[in-house]
């Protein structure tokens, strides 16, 4: 494994990261003294901050403080659609173009007002340069500024999942001006001529309350308050966010002071802090289901692709042993995140069977069982570590005669290998990037999971499988659509690529003087809203 930067080979990284942060506590930022300050522990999943290009975990906490969007979700949760930039908006009778008006008392960290120009540069710009997160653009057919305050946006078709959608930090509005001052354009050759990148993912330029003032990949992210934010101003003067992958290294820190806040905590480092009367611990449903990759590719995923192996692999994992591995867990019966509206709960996820995974074994020719390399990141992630996992997989799957290699790899390579289709048997989490049933599309064919990286395209169903989905992506009737994804997660329990596992629970712990934290589906911490007690 590549190691991270800053770390030699020769010497621990958990070591060299608690004296940093020991040095940090004691003199490291000698802003500590006429500042607030709150250093946060977190494993670190991003490879941009630029609005247009970021699309991880990390990128999204961060640039729910750095931009906004139009529009937005509560606090704490997802129950309803909330005016932020957009005071108002009003939809077409066929449901198909939405026009919105812009609060008149916004500004850019710069002091620019906000209008239309940058609402359409910053959308436009998100579909144009065909980043990881552009797809959510592909349902905007044209954009128009109607005038300084009012923005017009035309959609290929009816979207009821629309408005949710817009609350992804993907749609941050940016400033238009400093963005092409810097390489930006929102041109059709945007994936080619714009280079706004490289600035975007050192700084920002939105209207939120925190400026990002720098950004040390795999190792420390700094945001600063924004002093000319429009909204009510955040409590505190400067968030540190340093990257500690390791959950054990996270609790000692947070034990002993040196950071505020750690996100990432195994159960059983909870358990060790449980006694600690100056921690705080929240535990609650979380929102990354864990699954399985089965290219279908069969030049890539070999076996794997197999439709009745990919079965076999779902009856023979021990979903029970999962739960037991990390409290608080649960099971999904399918690659839609548990908290949406229509998805099956436990009672309806699948179950082991080691006996009618052994007959598709053999169905498909594979009585004697096969071997194959499992790829997956090297990491601990909200709390789970993947290795763990793999490990068990690995055991589990041996019960019916796949003999599992274990193939860990370095965070980002082994994203790449995901993004682009090239992992035949892989271990990944998802969490939705709308909330909203339509998620769940992108694990079907002609999704973008389904078909960029497990290559399972919609020339592999039949027409009534696309049908289904095809209404499902339109249907208003929430009666309706309730009856198609639940026709739709029948057909994945039995011919998907993927096989989900396990919904490990959200474990976090903080210092007991830090107040105002609010898990979220979408943007897990908003660090606008903490604060320190006095």
């Amino acid at each position: 494994m590549t190691m991270p930067l800053g770390f030699p080979v020769s010497v621990p990284r958990g070591v060299l990261l608690l004296g940093a942060l020991l040095l940090l506590s004691t003199v490291g930022w000698s802003h500590a003294q006429a500042e607030e300050v709150i250093v946060i522990g977190h494993a670190e999943i991003t490879e941009a901050y630029d609005p247009a290009h970021a699309f991880n975990p990390t990128s999204g906490m961060v640039n729910r403080v750095a931009y906004d969007t139009l529009v937005t979700f509560p606090d704490a949760d997802a129950s309803s659609i909330e005016p932020l930039l957009a005071s108002s908006w009003s939809i077409s009778e066929d449901g198909v173009v939405y026009t919105f008006t812009l609060r008149d008392d916004v500004t850019f960290t710069n002091g620019d007002p906000l209008t239309a120009d940058d609402v359409v540069f910053s959308f436009n710009r998100l579909k144009n340069v065909r980043a990881q997160p552009s797809f959510l653009a592909d349902p905007i057919a044209s954009l128009e500024a109607v005038d300084e305050r009012t923005v017009a946006i035309t959609l290929v078709g009816p979207r009821p999942s629309f408005l949710a959608e817009l609350a992804n930090t993907a749609f941050s509005v940016t400033n238009a001006e400093v963005v092409r001052a810097n390489g930006g354009t929102d041109a059709e050759d945007a994936a080619e001529s714009d280079t706004a990148q490289r600035y975007l993912n050192q700084t920002s330029a939105g209207t939120g309350p925190y400026v990002l003032e720098s950004w040390t990949p795999q190792d420390r992210t700094v945001l600063v308050r924004n002093e000319a934010y429009w909204g009510e101003q955040p409590f505190f003067d400067r968030v540190i966010i340093v990257n500690i992958p390791e959950a054990a290294t996270q609790r000692v820190a947070l034990a002993s002071g040196n950071i505020d806040l750690a996100t990432d905590l195994t159960p059983d480092q909870v358990v060790a802090l449980e006694s600690d009367p100056n921690i705080e611990i929240f535990l609650g449903p979380g929102r990354w289901t864990h699954f399985l990759l089965m290219n279908r590719d069969p030049d890539i995923g070999g076996p794997m692709a197999d439709p009745l192996v990919a079965r076999a692999v779902r009856y023979a994992l021990d979903y029970g042993g999962f739960r037991n591995l990390w409290a608080g867990s649960v099971t999904p019966a399918s690659n839609m995140w548990i908290g949406l509206a229509g998805a099956y709960g436990q009672d309806q996820a699948m179950e082991r069977d080691l006996e009618r995974a052994r007959e598709l074994m053999a169905e498909a020719g594979y009585a004697d069982g096969f071997e194959v390399t499992l790829q997956y990141p090297d990491m601990t992630f909200a709390g789970v570590s993947l290795s763990t996992n793999a490990q068990k997989i690995q055991a589990d799957l041996a019960e019916i005669g796949i003999t599992v290699r274990l193939l860990p790899g370095e965070v980002q390579v082994a994203l790449e290998g995901y993004r682009s289709g090239q992992q035949g048997f892989a271990y990944w989490f998802w969490g939705p990037d709308k909330l909203d049933p339509v998620d769940f599309l992108e694990f079907l064919p002609g999704g973008k999971v389904a078909g960029e990286r497990a290559r399972w395209m919609p020339d592999m169903v039949d027409a009534h499988v696309l049908e289904l989905i095809r209404r499902s992506n339109q249907e208003t009737d929430p009666d309706v659509r309730l009856e198609l994804f639940a026709e739709l997660q029948d057909f994945a329990q039995e011919e998907s690529a993927f096989a989900p596992f396990n919904v490990p629970a959200v474990q976090t712990a903080f210092r007991a003087d830090i107040e105002g934290y609010l898990w979220h589906p979408q943007w897990g911490l908003d660090l606008a809203l903490l604060r320190r007690s006095n």
